[in-house]
């Protein structure tokens, strides 16, 4: 009689291990984490803490480190950026505040970045096929520091859902963190202004503050009416080179006398 085949050891352990790497299991993942966050943020609302509950003894270099920390990862966890700004202009003035949303910003888009490229970009690529999606993809895989830089100038677009689209792009990790620094500025800028002079409503400084805010508001969506078209007429042209095969070539006829 034949022998049983005898599996190899460890085998149940290697099949398990590869269903946990998949793609699939590491986006489902993803989207645990994200609705974990999602969830803290509306049970506890963690920018009350950072506006009202801030640790009376904490000052100096090491709260504005410590607020840009914690602003990070606020932002990851869905936190809106306008809170956090104005936030950080009222507890450290204008240029500590500055800095200390300036780090988070960067640092916060770094990790949702990174929690995209490690866990979702491997499952969602395959299924980059719709005509906008494909085009939006290649905009941010061949211009990625452009499209992310317009992106942060004129917030049109919801600071997660910037990360996390570019994170599942080809484009890499040091043009998106300097565009998302180098872009956040003035906004930025702006609300850490008028948190710092909420106080005193009427002064110039608050009033160009939130003049600014409104300016690049109705810019963001000129911008966004603008790329729209722009990804309509990519989208057609990628349609249409799909559709139409390249034409065939007549073939070429050297000293061919007219029949007639």
């Amino acid at each position: 009689m034949l022998d049983p085949v005898t599996r190899p050891p460890g085998s149940l352990a290697l099949r398990c291990s590869r269903a946990l790497l998949s793609p699939w299991s590491r986006l489902s993942l993803l989207a645990v984490l994200l609705l974990a966050a999602a969830t803290v943020v509306l049970l506890y609302e963690p920018q009350r803490l950072l506006s009202e509950g801030w640790p009376a003894q904490t000052g100096g270099a090491g709260a504005v480190i410590l607020f840009g920390l914690a602003y990070g990862v606020c932002t990851a966890a869905f936190v809106p950026r306008p809170i956090l700004n104005l936030a950080a202009g009222a507890l450290f003035g204008t240029q500590a505040g500055l800095v200390a949303a300036l780090a988070g910003t960067v640092l916060g888009a770094g990790i949702a970045f990174t929690l995209g490229r490690l866990l979702g970009q491997d499952a969602l690529r395959p299924l980059l096929r719709g005509r906008w999606l494909t085009a939006a993809d290649g905009q941010l895989s061949r211009h990625g520091f452009r499209s992310v830089l317009a992106i942060r100038l004129f917030p049109g677009v919801p600071f997660a859902a910037a990360n996390y689209c570019a994170a599942v792009s080809r484009m890499g990790y040091t043009p998106f963190l300097l565009a998302t620094g180098l872009g956040s500025i003035p906004n930025t800028a702006a609300y850490v202004v008028a948190g710092s002079e909420a106080g005193s409503p009427t002064s110039p400084a608050f009033l160009i503050s939130m003049g600014f805010i409104v300016v690049s508001g109705l810019g963001a969506a000129a911008v966004a009416w603008r790329k729209r078209h722009g990804l309509r007429a990519r989208a057609a042209a990628v349609r249409a080179s799909a559709a139409d095969p390249a034409p065939m070539r007549p073939l070429e006829t050297t000293g061919a006398r007219d029949p007639r």
